[in-house]
């Protein structure tokens, strides 16, 4: 729009938006036309104390004050600033005028005080000087002074290591010499003295043991005192090194002749070879335990063991244990006592097998602190190779006896010694300091390095044939039970968990436990099991059995045959529990329940011609149309063969039920304790249980609604002499009213009852009364729409006869109108009376069964059908 010539700055416009704004205001809120308030010019004006004087800013914020006020208020504010900054000279004027008088002559004695600076500074920088020249040579002193006073503790310590060379070799008895053994002439002999040559030999053997004792002492400090000249790159430590190890090989010898001399004697006393006394029998004890402080002081544990396994064990093992010793009597090494059990001796083979480290004590027992050994009398596991008539039990037994009388009490000193040991923290000079053997591992582990080491490989070499066979499960699973309970008696003897733990670790237990064949007997089992099983699945016989576990069909006691031999004890071996598992519950092609599932759905399809699981089954629920078209008199053949798919059913849904019943009950009591903690993709193995019976149980629902099907068809036939009421009454010479309730009534839920055996002697669902509510619920709905079905068809039957007759005479009517005739009348009362009397009985015998006619729909619908029929 283009501007008005007479209005050049759009007066009007601008007017009539000022009107419009005005409009849209609220008459409520007071309009405020205050005039702008004008602030003259101060020094805290924010425009004029910024940084930067913006001029448009400035002259913005005074856009109301024309351009002449703001002239003359910037005037006043310039000759404001020039009268303060007047007055700020006026007040300083007189100080800068006093302080230029005060500052005159100041240069003079400036310089006076600059004279004697120079001096004083020459004479602190050679004073200083001076002292650092002596503070130099001091340290120089001192230096010398700490190295001399090294240079002299090293001598000392060499004169420590030289004078506890020559007195160990002194003690040992050893021949001086100045050749070095790398040295010596081949054919020369040695100058060390053999143990029997040297009068020590003659000495008390206690003094021997404390002798090696303080000798073994003294050697550990020579290689201390050795180890730190050596640090210090001493050559004089080099040049006796071969001193040092025959002062070791010495006493090594000496003191592997005495530990052999001392087991020798222990085991010959104890085997009956020679007889002493307890006195002379506790001095051996206490040079036995001397003997291994000496070795643990040293470190030389593996010497000892391997005394240990080639003086005692190493001859029994070959003695004991060869080819032929299973057919050969095995002679007690003590007269044959029974054991004396401090509790009741438990029932062997135990009920639950044996689970991995069982020697092991309850750490939450608050009876029990640490680890407690006892005899091979208090162990299950001995009482059960006491009771075992097998030949291998019997070596085991006499093996077992062997180690309890003539080796555990030297694994408890020598446990003793390792555990102070231990605690003295004494480990660093046995893997620091020995400077001629090695120690792989720290602590005597005789169970695992003496007594297993030859145990298992006498086993394995000798015996491995017959005891791992795993071609004869029954032997197999014997000779594995058998040896496992051997395995852990002897770890019932073993002094502390770190030998139980040693043992388990070693490579011979390892080599030893990889030697069962253990998949190869799963696969024996699992033919064995599943092959049993399928004989009887594939076998056509279905007839009822009397004595099956309560089970009705023999297939089904066969499955719960098959799942009980998974977990019987002379099959189950709990390394294998998990593969039993999935062989008996885990929802997969090939496990027992699911073989079971997979032939009721076969054998039901056999004889009614529909899968099971099939959406429309061939029975299915009866629609009112299907029933009253059904009218034949059903055949003897069709009754047959109702009554045998009931039976079938009802003995598929008992089987069904007992068997979930049973195998929950063998969960609780006996598979949960056994199986060990597997988990199937996260699945825990209750939830894999539920899941696996939770799809056998399906199954019963289809066959409920078979038998619901069946049955209401039965139940129905009784229907039929409903249509034939009127023309009774018509026909009945005596017109009394009805006061009992039709024949028919009374049969119409006789199958049903006959089904559960109610009234009866039985039935083929006598074992499923928890049943009979929801199947009667069912049924005696299905009957309730098929009877109100006969009504209304009556009704309109009864209809069409009266428009027939209707025009000629008075025509019969059921339901009755005002000109009917007075006998025809009462025929419709008398006929609705029938009515009501028979479905009021009809309700009475589902209550005798259970059922709440109050809260069934179809009976409700029922019952206001048979007293609506009246005569409009």
């Amino acid at each position: 729009m283009q501007n008005d010539p007479r209005d050049p700055y759009d007066l009007n416009r601008l007017a009539e938006e000022l009107e419009i704004r005005e409009r849209n205001v609220s008459s409520d809120v007071p309009v405020s036309h205050d005039l702008p308030e004008s602030v003259p010019l101060s020094h805290g004006n924010p425009f004029l104390t910024a940084k930067t004087f913006d001029v448009e800013e400035f002259l913005l914020s005074r856009s109301h004050t024309s351009l002449f006020d703001l002239r003359a208020q910037l005037r006043d504010y310039l000759s404001s600033l020039k009268e303060e900054l007047v007055q700020l000279i006026n007040d300083d004027y007189e100080a800068f005028i006093s302080l230029h008088t005060d500052l005159k002559g100041e240069g003079v004695r400036l310089d006076r005080l600059k004279s004697p600076l120079g001096y004083i500074r020459d004479e602190i920088l050679t004073s200083k000087s001076e002292l650092q020249a002596i503070q130099d040579t001091i340290q120089e002193q001192l230096s010398k002074r700490a190295k001399l006073r090294e240079e002299k503790a090293l001598l000392h310590l060499l004169l420590k290591i030289s004078d506890s060379t020559t007195r160990l070799e002194s003690l040992l008895l050893i021949t001086p010499s100045s050749v070095a053994e790398d040295e010596r002439v081949p054919g020369v002999p040695s100058s060390l003295n053999t143990y029997e040559d040297r009068p020590e030999h003659r000495r008390n053997r206690a003094n021997q043991a404390k002798h090696l004792g303080r000798v073994a002492t003294e050697y550990i400090q020579l290689l201390y005192h050795a180890s730190k000249a050596r640090a210090s790159k001493c050559a004089f430590v080099d040049e006796i090194q071969w001193r040092i190890d025959r002062i070791h090989s010495t006493l090594s010898s000496d003191l592997d002749h005495l530990f052999a001399s001392i087991v020798a004697a222990l085991a010959d006393e104890k085997s009956g070879e020679g007889r002493m006394s307890e006195l002379e029998k506790s001095k051996w004890t206490s040079d036995l335990a001397e003997c291994l402080r000496s070795y643990d002081t040293l470190g030389l544990w593996r010497d000892a063991e391997d005394i240990l396994k080639r003086e005692v064990v190493r001859g029994y093992i070959r003695k004991t244990i060869y080819p032929g010793t299973l057919n050969v009597p095995h002679t007690p090494l003590m007269p044959h006592t029974p054991f004396v059990a401090t509790t009741a001796r438990p029932s062997f083979p135990p009920k639950t097998p044996f689970t991995p480290f069982t020697a092991f004590q309850p750490k939450n027992n608050p009876l029990i602190s640490g680890f407690d050994r006892g005899a091979a009398s208090n162990s299950p596991y001995a009482r059960f190779l006491e009771e075992s008539e097998d030949p291998l039990a019997k070596l085991f037994l006499q093996v077992l006896r062997f180690v309890e009388r003539d080796l555990c009490r030297v694994m408890d000193i020598a446990e003793k010694v390792s555990a102070k040991s231990m605690s003295a923290h004494n480990v660093r000079h046995a893997s620091q300091l020995t400077l001629s053997f090695e120690t792989p591992a720290f602590g005597f582990e005789i169970l695992a390095n003496v007594i297993w080491a030859e145990l298992g490989s006498a086993i394995m070499e000798e015996l491995g044939t017959v005891v791992f066979a795993a071609g004869q499960p029954d032997e197999f699973r014997l000779h594995y039970e058998t040896t496992h309970a051997f395995v852990r008696a002897l770890e019932f003897l073993a002094p502390s968990e770190r030998a139980v733990v040693a043992m388990r670790a070693h490579p011979v237990y390892t080599a030893f436990e990889k030697r069962w064949q253990l998949p190869v007997y799963f696969q024996m089992r699992w033919k064995e099991i599943v092959g049993k099983l399928e004989n009887v699945m594939a076998s056509p016989d279905t007839q009822a059995s009397q004595d099956n576990d309560g089970f009705v069909k023999p297939q089904t006691a066969a499955t719960w045959e098959a799942i009980c031999a998974c977990w019987n004890v002379e099959v189950y071996i709990a390394e294998l529990g998990s593969r039993f598992w999935r062989l008996t519950l885990q929802v997969r092609s090939r496990d027992l329940l699911s073989r079971y599932k997979t032939c009721v759905e076969q054998h039901l399809a056999a004889i009614d011609g529909v899968p099971l699981r099939s959406a429309n089954p061939p029975n299915d629920r009866p629609r009112t149309s299907t029933l009253v078209s059904g009218v034949e008199t059903p055949s003897t053949e069709n009754i047959a063969a109702d009554d045998a798919l009931l039976r079938q059913y009802a003995i598929v849904i008992v089987d069904i039920r007992e068997l979930e019943s049973q195998v929950r009950g063998k969960w609780l009591e006996e598979i949960s304790v056994m199986l060990p903690e597997v988990s199937d993709e996260g699945c825990r193995a209750e939830d894999a249980l539920s899941a696996s019976l939770s799809a056998l149980r399906d199954l019963v629902v289809p066959l409920s609604m078979r038998i619901t099907t069946i049955l209401t068809k039965r139940c129905c036939e009784a229907l039929s002499p409903v249509r034939s009421i009127p023309s009774q009454f018509r026909a009945m010479s005596n017109k009394k009213a009805p006061s009992e309730p039709s024949y028919f009534v009374f049969t119409i839920l006789r199958p049903l009852k006959a089904f559960f055996g109610i009234n009866t002697v039985d039935g083929p669902g006598a074992r499923l009364k928890e049943f009979v509510l929801p199947y009667s619920q069912e049924v005696f709905g299905n009957v309730s729409e098929r009877y109100g079905y006969y009504l209304v068809a009556m009704k309109k039957t009864e209809e069409s006869l009266r428009r027939i007759k209707k025009g000629k005479k008075s025509s019969f009517s059921l339901f009755g109108s005002s000109n009917t005739k007075e006998d025809d009348g009462q025929d419709e009362e008398r006929i609705r009376s029938q009515m009501i009397i028979d479905v009021s009985a009809f309700g009475r015998e589902g209550e005798s069964l259970g059922i709440d006619t109050a809260e069934s729909p179809a009976f409700q619908s029922l019952l206001e059908l048979a007293n609506g029929m009246d005569t409009s």
